[in-house]
C-alpha cells in the first residue's frame, strides 16, 4: 500500500513546484531591483562563488559539449553577451555614498529583463521536454539545449562584471573615507 503513495507523493511535489515557480520569479525580480547595502564581505565572497561558478560552468559545458553540439561555443558567446549587460547595467545603477555605507540600486529594467529571460527558458524547455516526450528517439532534445547555455553564460557574465564593479565602488567608497576625515582637519 505504502508503495501506491510514491506516485502520489512524485505528483505532488512536482505540482508544488510548478506552483512556486512564479512566485520564485516574482521574488527574483523584486530582490533584482531593491536597494540594498554593499557590504565588503558579501560582496567579495559574491565575486569569489561567482568566480567559481564560472569555472564550473565552462568545466560543464565542455563536458557536455560531447552530447550537445557546440555547447562551449554558446556559454562562450552567453558569457561575452552577459559581460557587456553587467557592464551597462552597472552604470545604470544608482550609487549613494553614505556615512553609514555605499547604497545601491539596481536598474529595475535589467531585472525584468533577466527575470523574463528565466522564465522564458524555464517554458521553452518545459514545451521541448513535453514534445520531446512523445517524439520517438528519448535524446532528440539533446541537440537543441546549447541555448541553455547561452542563457546561463549570460547570467554568470552579467553577475561577474556586475559582483566586481561593485566591489571596486565599495573600495573607492572606503578609500574616500579613510580620507575624508584628514582632509576635514586641515581646514
Amino acid at each position: 500500500m505504502p508503495l501506491l503513495l510514491i506516485p502520489l507523493a512524485l505528483l505532488a511535489l512536482a505540482l508544488l513546484w510548478a506552483l512556486l515557480i512564479p512566485i520564485g520569479l516574482i521574488q527574483r525580480y523584486r530582490y533584482g531591483k531593491a536597494r540594498r547595502r554593499a557590504l565588503g564581505w558579501a560582496v567579495s565572497l559574491g565575486a569569489t562563488l561567482s568566480l567559481l561558478s564560472l569555472l564550473l560552468f565552462f568545466a560543464g559545458a565542455w563536458v557536455s559539449g560531447h552530447w550537445i553540439a557546440d555547447a562551449p561555443l554558446y556559454a562562450g558567446a552567453g558569457l561575452l553577451a552577459g559581460l557587456a549587460l553587467g557592464a551597462f547595467g552597472l552604470g545604470l545603477t544608482r550609487f549613494e555614498d553614505e556615512a553609514k555605507g555605499l547604497y545601491y540600486t539596481p536598474n529595475r529594467w535589467i531585472a525584468l529583463g533577466l527575470t523574463a529571460l528565466i522564465a522564458a527558458r524555464l517554458c521553452y524547455g518545459l514545451w521541448q521536454g513535453l514534445h520531446a516526450w512523445g517524439a520517438d528517439a528519448p535524446d532528440s532534445w539533446l541537440p537543441r539545449q546549447g541555448g541553455l547555455f547561452a542563457v546561463g553564460g549570460l547570467l554568470l557574465g552579467y553577475y561577474l562584471i556586475y559582483t566586481l564593479g561593485v566591489r571596486r565602488r565599495l573600495r573607492r567608497h572606503h578609500r574616500l573615507r579613510e580620507r575624508a576625515p584628514l582632509t576635514g582637519d586641515m581646514r
